[in-house]
């Protein structure tokens, strides 16, 4: 029979498991140091007495990013990696440039919740809850609408108009990473050999190898 102790330690750790997240601060502030040769899950802090304002800024984010390319999309991010401020704090954001039609395809943040507010034009978005319903939420947002897309799950956004459009995101996380679907099912390196993909796709290994191609 199990006992009462082991029966509480196991609740006790799988809480602090549904409660893992970014690592929180034990100080006011723990900017991060991408000089330090220390491997952590996350980034080792700077000496306090090193730490200066611009440790805490990002400029930029006014500026439209180039829409040129296969999706007209452009994502400015600002994370850790860009604003060092941000280590520990378990928060970031995005800038979403869309060109006429562009998408910003569908992707996941396997770290981040993704919070989504429209500046400027029109957006057609949507996430695909887990398996095995991969039941699909969209919306189509207007200027000033907000929207949110839980972690893990694959989403996307297309604007809808002729003109450009704008939105900007915040993520639960310092660091939220983001995983494009189709590149990293058809451009990963090396590529996954195509008769995997064409029968997970339920299609001729030409067809996956023209789309490797793409990639």
């Amino acid at each position: 029979m199990t006992s009462p102790v082991l029966l509480f330690g196991l609740f006790l750790a799988a809480c602090s498991l549904a409660l893992a997240s970014d690592p929180s601060p034990l100080q006011d502030f723990c900017v991060a140091d991408p000089d330090s040769k220390v491997f952590v899950n996350g980034v080792v802090c700077k000496d306090p007495k090193r730490v200066k304002a611009d440790d805490f800024l990002f400029r930029g984010l006014n500026r439209m990013g180039n829409t040129t390319n296969d999706v007209g999309s452009n994502v400015t991010a600002v994370n850790v990696e860009q604003l060092p401020g941000l280590n520990t704090l378990g928060i970031s954001m995005v800038r979403i440039d869309f060109a006429p039609w562009g998408i910003n395809a569908p992707h996941t943040h396997p770290r981040a919740t993704e919070i989504l507010t429209v500046l400027e034009g029109r957006l057609l978005v949507g996430f695909v809850t887990s398996n095995p319903e991969n039941r699909l939420f969209t919306k189509l947002l207007q200027k000033g609408d907000v929207f949110v897309f839980p972690e893990g799950l694959i989403h996307f956004q297309k604007n809808v108009g002729n003109g450009f459009a704008l939105a900007i995101a915040a993520l639960s996380s310092q660091n939220p990473g983001v995983i494009t679907i189709a590149n990293a099912v058809f451009g990963s390196n090396p590529d996954i050999p195509a008769d995997i993909l064409a029968k997970a796709f339920q299609v001729d290994e030409k067809i996956v190898t023209q789309i490797q191609s793409k990639f």
